[in-house]
């Protein structure tokens, strides 16, 4: 049997974006992850009631950055990009 590949940064990050999906589809918005920097930086994009949202901000902080760093120790951070 073949050696199964190590997921990439990018995938283990998208893995635990897509829990966090069905509460923001919820309510109307959702989240594209954009790239993962080569220190950890994790950058995304809102889209539809979480684009320009005041609460997007404390989603960002509160539940995708924090579920991140849990899961994914090399997550140095996580930011929004237009």
């Amino acid at each position: 049997m073949a050696p199964t590949a190590e997921p990439s940064l990018f995938e283990q990050v998208e893995r635990v974006i897509n829990l966090i999906r069905p509460a923001m589809q919820a309510d109307g918005g959702d989240v594209e992850l954009v790239e993962v920097t080569e220190n950890g930086v994790v950058r995304i994009r809102f889209h539809g009631a979480c684009y320009g949202c005041p609460s997007s901000t404390l989603t960002l902080q509160s539940g995708i950055e924090r579920n991140l760093k849990q899961r994914l120790p090399m997550i140095t951070g996580v930011e929004p990009v237009l």
